[in-house]
């Protein structure tokens, strides 16, 4: 009799639960999706153009009179370069052509004198780090040249095309899959020239150099 008590409550039982497991089973389980982690960007090698904008700020000596103009002022200009890739390190080439708006002049005399640089280039090796997903840190160094022209506002003036040499040091961030940004920090060394008669002495050497802050826009190939 006991037995079969038991037998009827467990059926009783079941009857009631039926329909709760039922319905427990036609709720949808909720679906949690992964976090997104965007790609590292791992292909940097190829050939790439670009344009450059900054500011320039330096300093300029004159041996006769002994003055020393700061010439500062905006660049603009185009930029070519190679990547190579090899793991995580980059291997590069780059070379740049501005338009440099950099001047600077200071009493000497009767009059003043100046200090101009209009265009500047550079011609570099880079070595980046490319394992911080998009980022590329580098450092570069190479070649620069440009003009410098002195002007003795009382007497003449004289320029000269030189060449010297530049060193910095830059981060470029991968936005697309062709397309990045940077910003370096270089600076210049174009050396001196002799200025002469046209400033004012039988031998006046003026030097020239800069620092530069600009920022750009890539397209890889």
């Amino acid at each position: 009799m006991m037995t079969k008590a038991i037998r009827i409550g467990i059926a009783v039982a079941a009857l009631l639960m039926a329909p709760i497991v039922a319905q427990a089973a036609d709720i949808p389980r909720t679906y949690k999706a992964p976090a997104y982690t965007a790609p590292a960007y791992s292909n940097w090698t190829g050939f790439y153009v670009g344009a450059n904008v900054g500011y320039g700020f330096g300093k300029s000596n004159w041996d006769v009179p002994a003055v020393s103009p700061s010439p500062k002022g905006v660049l603009a200009g185009l930029t070519l370069g190679y990547n190579y890739q090899t793991g995580l390190w980059l291997w590069g080439v780059e070379g740049d052509i501005d338009y440099s708006g950099m001047k600077g002049s200071t009493a000497c005399g009767a009059g003043s004198c100046e200090t101009k640089n209009t265009w500047l280039g550079t011609a570099r090796a880079r070595l980046g780090y490319a394992g911080w997903n998009n980022w590329l840190p580098y450092i570069t160094g190479g070649a620069a040249f440009g003009d410098i022209k002195a002007t003795n506002s009382a007497i003449g003036s004289a320029d000269k095309t030189k060449v010297g040499w530049t060193a910095g040091v830059g981060v470029e961030y991968a936005m697309w899959a062709n397309w990045s940004v940077k910003l370096e920090y270089l600076y210049v060394d174009l050396g001196k020239f002799d200025c002469g008669i046209a400033c004012g002495a039988v031998s006046d050497n003026v030097s020239f150099k800069a620092n530069m802050v600009r920022a750009g826009l890539n397209y890889r190939f």
